[in-house]
């Protein structure tokens, strides 16, 4: 028996139960990629599969519809796949663990992978379904979305026929998405220069931010919440001002389009500094504490110290020096973080951002992982140039990778006033039409394929990117059953 059996529309939550089985996170995408293919080749379909592990599945119209328009469905395979600190999964191995409970799925420790699971779900349920009216429906199945939508870059469009595409990636039903914010990671890498810790006479303190909600960074990035990273950065800024603090560890989130709930840092500090760094770190932690507490009231941030050389409990042999501590907090805090620019043109609308997701200590250099994202390219190439000129004062290296266009709104769009239609039809009220801050691959696929008319829709996700993350039973079954009712549209 399965988590998933018994829910409606049985063939969709089957076999997003079997693709739940395959770990799929960014990067690790060839078991399910030879998965989809197997699927595909077993019930006669045209498959392609790339180099980059993309897939294409061609199914070809039912009786009667063989002259109507062919449409391209698309999502992408990958997930960002996070877990609680907690958790002993591995997600690179392991499957994942569903569960039922108030009418949404979620995972047990982990991020759930419905963004974009979902989509291959709808996928594979049509390609399965032989009592479903259909005109020539081209399954494109991307990787690597989460992490700079490689596939989406590299895969080769001009084999299909269709001009009209419906993306599977949109997390809220009701909303057909018509554009949205292009983007870039860019990737700071600080060089290092450790010591060897002396045989005493310091104390160890850990501190750990935590308690936060986390969530899309491009979703939630207007919400206010806070950034683990940026926060502990702040808290230990403040920290080395009050003493020669020395870095141990540094690390915090998971990926970089995702807001870090969590992050932790162990440093050195000379014994006769230790309680002043410890008073120092209480007060910031109080400051921000107030700042966040309409938007992010779960905020902690615990500083714990640790004997250094009687029954220690963290084992500390070096650390970096006290001025390359300096200089990397200094490249951290002086980075910019959250929303830079809303947009002039749609009320509401974030039109320029960033996130710093990753932070980890190495043992060369200290690596930061950010998301920038900008629906004005110009915008976006300017934030990108800023950060390489602050990080370069530090002494920081800095790489601009994996940028992508924004997707542009199409003044005229016979698909989006189709589904639009057929949505007031059904439901009795017209869907909203919105432009989104978070990226989606339809600007890198319009490019390809000249004239592609484009919309995005979905069912009801919530806490995207997190190990909160949830999808709705019932939403999933509408937007089901809509999009059956759109494909049979002649």
């Amino acid at each position: 028996m399965g988590v998933l059996d018994g829910l409606k529309p049985a063939g969709v939550f089957h076999f997003f139960e079997e693709i739940s089985r395959i770990p799929r996170g960014s990067g690790n995408e060839k078991q399910i990629s030879d998965y989809l293919k197997k699927f595909a080749v077993d019930r006669g379909y045209t498959c392609i599969q790339d180099e980059l592990n993309n897939i294409i599945i061609i199914k070809e119209a039912t009786p009667g519809y063989e002259q109507e328009a062919p449409y391209i469905l698309q999502g992408h395979m990958d997930m960002v796949a996070v877990k609680t600190p907690d958790c002993d999964m591995d997600l690179r191995k392991d499957p994942l663990r569903l569960r039922v409970r108030d009418g949404r799925i979620s995972a047990e420790g982990t991020s759930l992978g419905g963004d974009d699971g979902i989509a291959v779900a709808y996928i594979l349920a049509l390609l399965d379904a032989k009592d479903i009216s259909h005109p020539r429906l081209e399954m494109v199945v991307t990787t690597e979305e989460e992490t700079g939508l490689t596939g989406a870059h590299g895969i080769d469009l001009s084999m299909l026929q269709g001009r009209q595409l419906i993306n599977l990636d949109n997390e809220e039903e009701g909303v057909i998405i018509t554009s949205c914010a292009g983007g870039a990671r860019v990737d700071v890498e600080i060089p290092l220069q450790w010591e060897a810790m002396p045989a005493e006479g310091d104390c160890i303190l850990e501190v750990k931010v935590q308690g936060l909600q986390g969530g899309h960074s491009g979703g939630e990035i207007h919400k206010g919440r806070g950034n683990a990273n940026c926060l502990l950065g702040r808290i230990l800024m403040a920290a080395a001002k009050e003493g020669a603090v020395r870095l141990s560890m540094l690390q915090g989130g998971q990926a970089d389009n995702a807001i870090p709930r969590t992050a932790g840092a162990v440093l050195a500090v000379a014994s006769q500094e230790c309680k002043q760094v410890l008073d120092c770190i209480e007060k910031e932690a109080g400051k921000i504490k107030e700042e966040l507490k309409a938007t992010d009231p779960g905020f902690c941030a615990v500083c714990t110290e640790k004997q250094y050389h009687n029954g220690r409990q963290i084992q500390v042999s070096k650390c970096l020096t006290a001025a390359c501590t300096k200089q990397a907090l200094s490249c951290l805090t002086s980075l910019p973080n959250g929303i830079i620019a809303m947009s002039q043109d749609v009320d509401g609308l974030v039109q320029t951002s960033l996130n710093l997701g990753i932070m980890v200590l190495g043992q060369e250099k200290l690596q930061l992982g950010y998301a920038v994202r900008s629906s004005i390219d110009q915008e976006k190439e300017e934030l990108c140039q800023r950060m390489c000129e602050i990080a370069g004062k530090t002494g920081a290296a800095v790489q601009v990778r994996s940028a992508y266009p924004g997707w542009a709104y199409r003044k005229e769009s016979p698909l989006r006033d189709r589904l639009a239609a057929v949505y007031e039809r059904i439901y009795g009220h017209k869907p909203q039409l919105q432009a989104i801050h978070a990226g989606l691959e339809c600007g890198l696929l319009t490019a390809k394929i000249p004239g592609l008319d484009c919309v995005s829709i979905g069912p009801d996700m919530a806490d995207v990117h997190t190990t909160e993350e949830s999808l709705s039973i019932e939403s999933v079954g509408r937007m089901w059953e809509y999009l059956l009712v759109v494909l049979a549209e002649r």
